[in-house]
């Protein structure tokens, strides 16, 4: 038996409602993924970054994040950076590598380190700010 136009339409719009809905779960599929993706290296990165720093519990936020804006300032972290992505600074990933300290860091050598490099290096790295740094 063949359904009357106005049935048709009405099969239609119930399946365009079905399909809007499965579209809205994916997308707050999506979503929820990418915050739990997001959190999850946010937490290994952290980690990583405590796993160098000695005693860093005793630091405030305030201190890590000086230390780290202190420590990139550095031609030596933009060269390293843009070694380890070349994508994003036009050096090749077969650049040879400098060499640099081994062991742990510490926040008062990198501190006086960055002192030196800050008054030869007008272009730090990151200063545009980030929206959840203040910046």
């Amino acid at each position: 038996m063949a359904k009357t136009k106005l049935e048709r339409i009405a099969t239609l719009d119930e399946q365009i409602a079905q399909l809007s809905n499965q579209k809205k779960q994916l997308q707050q599929k999506h979503k929820a993924d990418e915050r739990k993706a997001r959190t999850r290296r946010l937490i290994q990165r952290g980690a990583i970054l405590e796993g160098f720093i000695p005693e860093a519990e005793t630091y405030t936020e305030e201190q890590i994040q000086a230390f780290l804006k202190e420590t990139l300032n550095t031609d030596y972290a933009r060269k390293a950076l843009r070694r380890l992505n070349p994508t994003q600074g036009g050096e090749t990933a077969t650049t040879k590598p400098e060499t640099a300290p081994q062991g742990k860091a510490t926040l008062a050598p990198a501190k006086a380190e960055a002192a030196q490099q800050e008054a030869a290096d007008p272009a730090p790295v990151g200063a545009g700010g980030g929206a959840r740094n203040g910046g």
